[in-house]
């Protein structure tokens, strides 16, 4: 590696909002990381949905597809008959 062409890697604690931290590295100036959604509280991660909504949007979104899905479902269900 060249000399002087590199950024600063040092170690870093990230804090997540639901409050759990962990030690990684990061070349971002200071000694703190704050993030919003981490590995632990993450949907994806955990199988749980778990989401911040605003204005209502997921309920919608699932009041709007719910009649698709329950089309598909009879649709899925006639095919195994």
């Amino acid at each position: 590696m060249k000399p002087g062409i590199h950024p600063d890697y040092h170690p870093v604690t990230v804090h997540c909002a639901c409050g759990h931290t962990f030690p990684t590295r990061s070349t971002m100036k200071g000694d703190l990381l704050k993030v919003e959604i981490c590995s632990n509280c993450h949907p994806f991660f955990t199988g749980k949905q778990k989401l911040v909504d605003t204005a209502g949007r997921v309920e919608r979104f699932q009041k709007k597809y719910a009649s698709a899905q329950a089309a598909q479902a009879a649709i899925q269900a006639g095919n195994k008959k």
